[in-house]
């Protein structure tokens, strides 16, 4: 992708130092190449095609020299739209989801808090009804693409707190909106270009209008939205992974130790040949789930083996590697070391691993009641 090597690669490592990268900027040249509306629908500027294409930008995303700035693409085309996309009303459409496929406004997602992270029942966010208006007290937490972000996809309760799963409704909430405040630039191990804050929301009124789909179908809303979140970052772990092992493999081959290269010792060239295995286990498995969503099929239990595999391959691929870069791969100066930070995320956000385990066992009918 020309975008890639053009307008992003040689600035990574100066975003990566700045702790921040030109969202604005980037995704607009994302925008006017069709990549943050590949399945939106071309009424709104969208390319209208199935979710194959929008798999293959994952995967070519994950050329981006850091995890950082690909989440954050991710979050605004399959993370914050889709249930804007697919429920949203007309008004929605045009004022929020065609410009953020265009690369004019960028979104975010508000789903985890301070006290509910993958747990997303337990939110305690609440949007009050008052006339034609909401009224939105609570904070979110882990937001990526905050402190640039022009508008929310937040999920807030707006129903009787008995009914977890029927009472909360995703809501549309401009980032200008008086009332918003973001407390805090969260400083974290990885992901260092993508900025991601805590925000809190104290009486800040929208109109009811701003509600996505149905009021009180917000949480089914992000349980589909869920599952293209899963299949994305799996996918956009591929070529950051074999990037690892393609650039261990040369590294260790050019390395000498005890008179040869470090890539003559068998266990070396026989654990990185491992790895490749696995990634390509993980490749076939993306493509399955990808295949059956394309046919609607719930893909629930196959996302949530995909995002399960990707987090703890990532976590056994880059821990295997920068032990073989040795000294040097304790240093910030190769991309080994970033990618064992960011990489590590995988595991956690949008659901921990034993989330997805737990998702498995219930579609397993193995899960204690």
């Amino acid at each position: 992708m020309q975008i890639i090597d053009k307008d992003i690669n040689p600035y990574v490592d100066e975003w990566e130092k700045a702790k921040i990268f030109p969202a604005k900027k980037v995704f607009k040249k994302l925008g006017d190449a069709g990549l943050l509306g590949v399945t939106k629908s071309p009424e709104y500027g969208g390319l209208g095609l199935d979710f194959s294409f929008a798999a293959a930008v994952a995967e070519e995303l994950g050329n981006i020299n850091c995890g950082a700035i690909p989440m954050a693409i991710g979050v605004q085309s399959d993370m914050a739209t889709p249930a804007l996309n697919t429920f949203g009303s007309d008004y929605l459409k045009r004022n929020f989801l065609a410009p953020s496929i265009a690369g004019d406004m960028v979104a975010c997602l508000g789903v985890s808090e301070p006290t509910a992270g993958s747990d997303v029942a337990a939110i305690k966010t609440r949007a009050e009804r008052k006339g034609d208006d909401f009224i939105i007290n609570g904070s979110k937490m882990w937001i990526t693409n905050a402190f640039q972000a022009d508008w929310i996809c937040l999920l807030a309760n707006t129903g009787s707190s008995s009914k977890l799963h029927q009472n909360k409704s995703l809501i549309v909430v401009p980032m200008d909106t008086p009332g918003i405040e973001l407390i805090q630039k969260i400083d974290k191990i990885g992901m260092h270009s993508s900025d991601t804050a805590q925000i809190n929301f104290e009486n800040v009124r929208v109109p009811a209008s701003h509600v996505i789909g149905e009021e009180g179908s917000g949480f089914m809303y992000q349980m589909v939205q869920f599952q293209q979140e899963r299949l994305y970052g799996a996918l956009a772990c591929l070529r950051p992974l074999e990037k690892t092992i393609e650039e261990t493999r040369e590294y260790c081959r050019m390395r000498k130790i005890f008179g040869k290269s470090l890539l003559d010792m068998q266990t070396v060239h026989f654990r990185l040949a491992e790895l490749e295995t696995e990634i390509e286990a993980l490749r076939a498995l993306c493509y399955t789930a990808t295949e059956k969503y394309l046919y609607n099929e719930d893909v629930t239990k196959l996302a949530s083996m995909c995002k399960l595999k990707a987090g703890r391959l990532a976590r056994e691929c880059t821990d295997s590697c920068l032990q073989y870069w040795g000294g040097m791969g304790y240093t910030s100066d190769v991309l080994i070391s970033r990618f064992y930070r960011d990489f590590r995320l995988i595991s956690i956000g949008g659901g921990a691993d034993e989330v997805m385990l737990s998702i498995i066992c219930k579609y397993n009918n193995s899960l204690p009641k």
